[in-house]
């Protein structure tokens, strides 16, 4: 594992009871008081938004041990970065849950975190470079102004689910399902953590993993159902874009985890209402990927 104080983060954002040890791996990694959280925007669709980056309007969000306080850094980045580039809408924040059980988990491990949070729909991998170019600049020189350090002080976690598979995510490539179904379905998922997604961070790596999982002619085409296919992407470039504007090596990426809705018991969270978001067997499952970012490749 490397040691805390990482600079980014792949994390999921599925229910606790499912996913809850592989947050509990990758959590504490994060010593930053600042987070980005990159988030998937699954009903990006719904709203017609693609193209840009979606942040919300709030003062603070809500949660289970109290008020989350939004960073000032948001409006300091959406004064720095190209009208354009944003959606600034809080219903579009309010439909989505891939940034809420990361940010509830932030608060718990440490009660003075504040947190910008910008949802990533559909985009080509170009507008991609073009957003993150933007955006990391604008982060630098926001860090820069208040004499931050990448890790110590700023974290950019990014949220994402691994593969979704069975016949009503529409993803069977290796049978309807059953032990082997499964065995080569997760082995595709650590080929991807261990490959384009590990080592120092590279604009071909990137791509690769962008291009493994949605068609880049049609982005919105799945090739696989990860929902973090544009938050990885974008997440990665903003983060390797920030560095480098820091005058940073590139990020390296460490896989620590990695789970499914079925590798290990539920945890016994259901008597607090907490529940889940689908059934997970052998036929219907989702895994959980984890990686974290050090600088230096330390």
């Amino acid at each position: 594992m490397p040691a805390p104080g990482v600079a980014g983060l792949i994390c999921p954002h599925d229910d606790y009871l499912y996913a809850g040890r592989v947050y509990r791996q990758l959590m504490p990694l994060v010593k930053a008081r600042t987070i980005v959280l990159v988030g998937v925007f699954h009903k990006y669709r719904r709203f017609g938004a693609k193209d840009a980056l979606v942040f919300d309007s709030y003062r603070a969000w809500r949660s289970p041990d109290g008020e989350i306080k939004v960073s000032g850094l948001r409006e300091d980045l959406l004064a720095r970065i190209p009208a354009s580039d944003v959606i600034q809408d809080a219903a579009m924040q309010d439909s989505e849950h891939s940034v809420e059980a990361i940010a509830f988990w932030m608060k718990h491990q440490d009660p003075t975190v504040e947190i910008v949070s910008i949802l990533v729909p559909s985009a080509s991998f170009e507008r991609f470079q073009e957003l993150a170019a933007h955006l990391g600049k604008a982060l630098a020189g926001s860090m820069k102004a208040r004499n931050w350090t990448l890790g110590r002080d700023l974290a950019i976690v990014i949220s994402s689910d691994g593969i979704h598979y069975g016949e009503d995510f529409k993803y069977t490539p290796y049978g309807g399902g059953g032990v082997a179904a499964y065995t080569e379905a997760i082995e595709r998922d650590r080929q991807l953590l261990k490959g384009p997604l590990a080592g120092p961070v590279s604009v071909a790596k990137i791509r690769n993993f962008f291009t493994t999982v949605v068609n880049p002619q049609n982005p919105d085409q799945y090739r696989m159902p990860w929902c973090g296919r544009f938050s990885i992407p974008f997440g990665l470039l903003l983060l390797n874009e920030t560095a480098q504007n820091l005058g940073l090596s590139a990020p390296a990426g460490f896989p620590v985890a990695f789970g499914t809705s079925i590798s290990f018991p539920q945890i016994p969270v259901r008597d607090l209402g907490l529940g889940a978001t689908a059934e997970a067997n052998l036929y219907h499952f989702v895994s959980y990927p984890g990686v974290a970012y050090t600088l230096g490749g330390k």
